[in-house]
């Protein structure tokens, strides 16, 4: 059964939200408080965070910021804001979507489907602080901006993910991208993974954090 975190600061919200996700075999773990919520998920588990905006204690935007410090738990902003800028900051922010009030049922349901479908490697989705790749439809998102790559730098990319913090010759990589390495140079691994450096950091990724050169022997992506 998937786990649903709700945070909304009117219990009327949450009661109502419950009443459309449970009879559809979600567990809902209603929260008034954002602090109560935060504490929850440094420890506990969830599939998907629905996240009002506009709260006293901290705004919906807050908590979206510390949720994405955290984890890459999917988030849907519950907004009565429809202006764009508003839409776009929660979305840089790291939410997966948003869903404005009043929201229809379906529309709703919807969504969580779509989020948890583009959230779930059984599907061909792999996930890492806003990336967002499809290994069957070769796709690659940040921040719901799609980043154009060529085949080569696709499977370099989900081999990384794939196999974060173990670092990879160049030998090894010619092998699995390549299938040939006698014929192919060491320079090409270095090409293709500087053009997919320069591309993800066009895109606004922090790709210098995460995908390093270990000097003499090749590459490796960490947390």
């Amino acid at each position: 059964m998937k786990k649903i975190v709700l945070i909304d600061d009117e219990q009327r919200m949450l009661d109502l939200l419950a009443l459309y996700l449970v009879p559809r075999g979600y567990n809902c773990l209603k929260y008034t408080s954002p602090l109560s919520a935060l504490a929850y998920l440094e420890t506990g588990k969830a599939d998907l965070v629905i996240l009002d905006v506009m709260m006293p204690e901290m705004d919906g935007w807050e908590v979206c910021g510390e949720i994405r410090r955290r984890s890459d738990t999917p988030i849907i902003m519950l907004t009565a804001r429809t202006q764009k800028a508003d839409i776009v900051k929660g979305l840089k922010i790291g939410a997966d979507d948003y869903i404005s009030k009043p929201f229809d049922e379906e529309e709703l349901l919807a969504r969580i489907e779509a989020v948890l479908r583009r959230k779930n490697p059984e599907n061909g989705w792999l996930t890492f602080h806003g990336l967002e790749l499809n290994q069957t439809s070769f796709e690659l998102y940040y921040k719901k901006r799609p980043i154009s790559l060529t085949p080569k730098e696709f499977a370099l990319l989900g081999i990384f993910l794939q196999n974060r913090n173990k670092v990879f010759t160049r030998d090894h990589l010619l092998s699995i991208v390549w299938g040939f390495a006698a014929s192919t140079e060491d320079r090409t691994v270095d090409s293709h993974v500087r053009n997919l450096r320069d591309k993800l950091r066009k895109a606004g990724f922090p790709i210098d954090s995460h995908l390093s050169t270990v000097w003499g022997v090749g590459y490796k992506w960490t947390e």
